[in-house]
């Protein structure tokens, strides 16, 4: 089983990103752009930028987490976005 960290971008709002986590990439987008996510549900709808795939669920976690922080977002803003 796979474990996806994933970064949207807001298409109504360029500048919004948003970082999260799951295990059903397609499902968990369509939630976001459905407005099943409190966090995201205003600034629908979103686009996937990019993600990446873990086999390792606590890796994925650590890298969520990573990419929430400052020099994460830093290190998504050079390379990822």
């Amino acid at each position: 089983m796979n474990h996806y960290v994933y970064i949207l971008n807001s298409t109504t709002s360029p500048d919004k990103f948003y970082v999260g986590y799951t295990q059903d990439i397609n499902s968990r987008l369509a939630t976001h752009n459905a407005g099943g996510s409190i966090h995201t549900s205003k600034d629908r709808p979103w686009i996937m930028v990019t993600y990446s795939a873990f086999v390792d669920k606590t890796i994925a976690l650590n890298f969520e987490k990573y990419l929430k922080s400052g020099s994460g977002r830093a290190f998504a803003n050079k390379r990822l976005i």
